[in-house]
């Protein structure tokens, strides 16, 4: 019965948040308002709060830009806690376009949506993400192509590195900054989560969001610590998947720090 209870609030503040936002929003994407980039922040942060997540940072987020992010990625969650942290957009698969509800909120959020199998589209997509990092927004790649368990990075995909190619070859500058970042879910209502515990928080493709969704509210507490790792810089000398391997394996070094000693 309470669970229920705080599911529906849940569902009712952040509902009615978006329904609030959503014509500024949609007024500022149009016209390139620079609110643009800081509402989805507000909406962020409220709703960390809300869905019961308690955010701790680890590291500094690279103040310079052009900036790409390349994190690993368990679950829905990460967008949140990520987005609570500093106005960012993130790159998503094509289908998350559609999902109901999911769909509007990452078109708000200004998601860069690709197709990961159409190796045909990935100069294209790569400009695109890129044409982003030069108007100075800072992108996030979930760089492993899917979710994990949250005890373990998989390995990076290193196409759509390619985006900071691209951008280098539309700002002109001497350097794309491409970020390492790690997101490690800790404890639960205070409890350590430990390697059976961790799947709570993880999504693997195979689960089905809506039970998944409604489990994770029930518990009410989840810590969640996003590691930013030192930026690399990308020139245009450098290799796109050797800069993809070095954030793999700083990625990998960062979570397993999170989860042996968290904050």
């Amino acid at each position: 019965m309470v669970a229920g209870l705080r599911i529906a609030a849940v569902a009712i503040i952040l509902g009615l948040m978006t329904l609030a936002l959503w014509p500024l929003q949609a007024v500022a994407i149009r016209r390139g308002w620079p609110l643009a980039r800081r509402l989805p922040h507000l909406w962020h942060r409220v709703a960390v709060r809300t869905v019961g997540l308690r955010v701790h940072v680890r590291g500094v987020p690279a103040v310079g830009r052009p900036l790409l992010m390349a994190a690993n990625h368990q679950s829905w969650a990460d967008i949140v806690a990520l987005g609570s942290v500093l106005p960012l957009s993130f790159i998503a698969k094509s289908d998350v376009r559609d999902w109901p509800g999911f769909g509007l909120l990452a078109r708000l959020q200004r998601t860069v949506f690709v197709e990961r199998e159409a190796r045909g589209r990935t100069g294209a997509q790569a400009d695109e993400i890129g044409e982003r990092l030069t108007a100075g927004d800072a992108m996030v790649l979930f760089a492993e192509g899917t979710t994990s368990d949250g005890n373990r990075v998989l390995p990076f995909k290193t196409a759509l590195f390619g985006a900071a190619q691209a951008s280098l070859r539309r700002s002109g500058v001497e350097a794309v900054l491409v970020q390492p970042v790690s997101i490690a879910y800790t404890r639960a209502n205070g409890i350590a989560m430990g390697r059976f515990g961790r799947p709570l928080a993880a999504w693997p493709g195979d689960v089905t969001l809506l039970p998944h969704l409604a489990s994770f509210l029930r518990e009410g507490a989840v810590d969640v610590e996003i590691a930013f790792g030192e930026p690399i810089r990308f020139e245009p000398s450098s290799d796109r998947k050797a800069v993809a391997r070095r954030c793999e394996r700083e990625v990998a070094t960062l979570l397993a720090q999170s989860l042996a000693q968290p904050l």
